[in-house]
């Protein structure tokens, strides 16, 4: 489990490293909102697509070894940005896609502690591994800080350092479970899409809560710099407050859908989520209040991050490598269209208004459909009643 959520972790720290330098790196290639947009949700993309692939791996190799050899390629690719220089939009985007191997670490480190326990304890189980989303907060917390002392281009490097001790660390420790993994293909994926609608309900699902979570930790730094004239250091410390809030309440989220059920839990986040969203988007009171609104908006979608794998253990206990490659790409392309629209949005709008409203709307939306099949989830496939649906 350790091990599990220092991986997660540090790889999440360098997966989002690009979003609370933006601004910084924005000005030194001269990106225009738009632009700068697509660099931060560029990592967040290619993270979604590539968990497929490390789901697999891990799947054949173990996600031990598949662990090791992502963060290989992640220190190398940072390694690389640091001596030679990102010089342009191309290169920027170029290692966001490189970074994209670390976001895809939730296919390696979930399936890595979730097999060690039972289905009663999947909530708190898939909670305290995935809180290794808290790396984002490192990010948030020191990039800025550390790229305006000695250049954003210095912080790649600087980030190996903590990447090499939790790769030694995670060499070590690091254990598979002593259970029989199916080797799984590109054509099991197409057969749970095609052959299993809870596969789409629960990729929607995610969509809005790990999309909504990394989505708006990718653009608050922006948001806040832009919106109320906040330095990069400033918006750094503010978006790290919204993205600690949401990590700490991961966990604790898979311990309230134990006890409540997932799908009571998560019927409550997206309706918070509305409110909340819906009361940024108005833009009422000055900077301070928009914190305070993000920081319950994130808070509440760790919690539904937490709520959403209680359920799939659940439902995919047999196949929760495969699952938690698909659900969590989908997750990430649900960052990705967050983070670019926003950006989109406010290029073209002058406002980034229009956006949040849409995003609150889909959270309703998601809302209203999670009320249609959670009497069935109860029904057919609650886990011999040892586990809360």
């Amino acid at each position: 489990m350790l091990s599990a959520f220092l991986y997660f972790d540090l790889s999440f720290m360098v997966w989002y490293l690009l979003g609370p330098m933006q601004v910084q790196i924005a000005e030194v290639l001269q990106l225009d909102t738009q632009q700068r947009a697509l660099m931060v949700a560029v990592p967040i993309l290619c993270g979604a697509v590539l968990r497929l692939f490390l789901g697999l791996l891990a799947d054949r190799i173990g996600a031990r070894r598949t662990g090791i050899l992502a963060q290989v390629v992640v220190i190398a690719a940072l390694l690389v940005a640091w001596r030679l220089g990102v010089h342009s939009l191309a290169q920027v985007l170029l290692l966001g896609l490189m970074l994209g191997v670390a976001g895809a670490s939730f296919a390696v480190a979930l399936p890595l502690a979730s097999r060690w326990y039972p289905p009663e304890h999947q909530g708190t189980a898939m909670g305290i591994a995935g809180a290794g989303n808290s790396g984002t907060v490192f990010a948030a917390l020191f990039a800025p800080a550390l790229a305006a002392a000695y250049g954003f281009q210095n912080v790649f490097g600087m980030a190996c350092i903590p990447l090499l001790v939790v790769l030694a660390v995670f060499t070590a420790w690091a254990k598979d479970a002593p259970v029989v993994v199916p080797r799984k293909t590109l054509g099991d994926y197409a057969r749970v899409l095609l052959g299993n609608r809870d596969s789409w309900w629960f990729m929607f699902f995610y969509a809005i809560t790990f999309g909504g979570f990394a989505g708006f930790a990718s653009a608050l730094p922006g948001y806040f710099h832009d919106q109320f004239g906040f330095a990069p250091k400033l918006a750094g410390w503010a978006t790290a407050a919204c993205v600690l809030a949401g990590s700490l309440m991961r966990p604790l989220g898979g311990v309230i859908a134990d006890r409540v059920g997932g799908t009571r839990s998560l019927q409550m986040v997206y309706l918070a989520v509305t409110v909340l969203v819906g009361l940024s988007a108005l833009g009422i009171g000055g900077p301070l209040l928009a914190v305070v609104l993000f920081v319950a908006t994130l808070l509440c979608l760790g919690a539904g991050n937490g709520a959403v794998f209680q359920l799939v253990p659940q439902r995919f206990g047999a196949e929760i490598g495969l699952m938690t490659g698909l659900i969590g790409m989908a997750g990430g392309v649900g960052g990705f269209l967050l983070a670019a629209g926003l950006g989109v949005v406010k290029q073209r709008a002058g406002t980034y208004a229009p956006g949040l409203w849409l995003f609150a709307g889909i959270a309703l939306a998601a809302s209203v459909c999670l009320a249609t099949v959670r009497q069935r989830w109860r029904l057919h496939w609650a886990a011999l009643g040892t586990a809360r649906v």
